[in-house]
């Protein structure tokens, strides 16, 4: 059978950890653990784990951490779940036997079932919710340079798991908040790198538009208040990108500018 590390990439998760190394301790031959500066406890509780090994870094962007990480685990195959997610009994199960098949399979698409403050959501979009979290670690790598960047299997072989992993993507509204900043920023630096300007139109229809998709077209509806919820929390994000990029468009406008003085000076 291959033998397998479960790679949990965190940082101030001392309120989910536990939770989810007990989760994948069933399947695990090694847990590797990628803290990038904890100082909530975090790191006072991997270091009483004697099954975990702890590895750190600074923290630029998703792919950058985990393609940095990868690499470390001592085993072929590595399983990567966030902290807030938890390997249910049904997918330690199925991931256990599709390691022990013959395969040439090299990686592993496995659907989520997403939480909002302890409510299943099924639909407002999140009922496709797949990511590719299981591969072997010398033929994928994580590809983009933001918050989601997704995996690349070069073989191209890639199957599919039946079994989902639980996410609790929020858990109260502070963590939203919290990772609606991060996300939104480094998107709109992104974005004002490249060029792009926040345009009048984008700022009026995005945030809307985002909304209507996931609430109407996407179900959102059928998850009663916390499917609103999810909905009006997606729009306002897909707006916050737009005018987080306007802040750094006004930012950088200004600081080309010359002032009063350096005017008069130059004339």
């Amino acid at each position: 059978m291959n033998q397998l590390t479960v790679l949990i990439p965190c940082k101030n998760e001392i309120d989910n950890l536990e939770e989810c190394l007990a989760s994948v301790r069933p399947l695990a031959d090694e847990i590797l653990i990628a803290d990038s500066g904890s100082r909530d406890g975090t790191l006072d509780l991997i270091q009483r784990q004697p099954d975990c090994r702890l590895i750190q870094r600074q923290y630029i962007h998703s792919g950058d951490f985990k393609n940095w990480a990868i690499p470390q685990a001592r085993h072929s195959w590595v399983l990567v779940i966030d902290a807030d997610e938890r390997v249910t009994p049904a997918l330690a199960v199925e991931i256990q036997q599709r390691l022990a098949e013959t395969s040439d399979v090299d990686g592993y698409w496995i659907p989520r079932d997403n939480y909002f403050l302890g409510q299943r959501i099924r639909y407002s979009g999140w009922q496709s919710d797949r990511c590719l979290r299981l591969f072997r670690r010398d033929h994928a790598v994580y590809v983009g340079d933001n918050d989601h960047a997704e995996v690349q299997v070069d073989s191209g072989r890639v199957a599919r798991l039946k079994a989902a992993l639980q996410h609790d993507t929020y858990a109260n509204y502070d963590s939203f908040f919290r990772k609606l900043n991060r996300y939104t920023s480094y998107q709109a630096h992104i974005w004002n790198e490249s060029g792009r300007r926040a345009s009048f139109v984008d700022l009026l229809v995005a945030g809307p538009l985002r909304f209507f998709h996931a609430y109407v077209l996407r179900g959102g509806f059928l998850d009663g208040k916390a499917g609103l919820q999810v909905c009006a929390l997606t729009g306002f994000y897909s707006f916050m990108k737009r005018a987080r990029l306007w802040e750094r468009n006004l930012t950088e406008n200004s600081h080309r500018k010359p002032n009063s003085t350096q005017a008069a000076r130059a004339a």
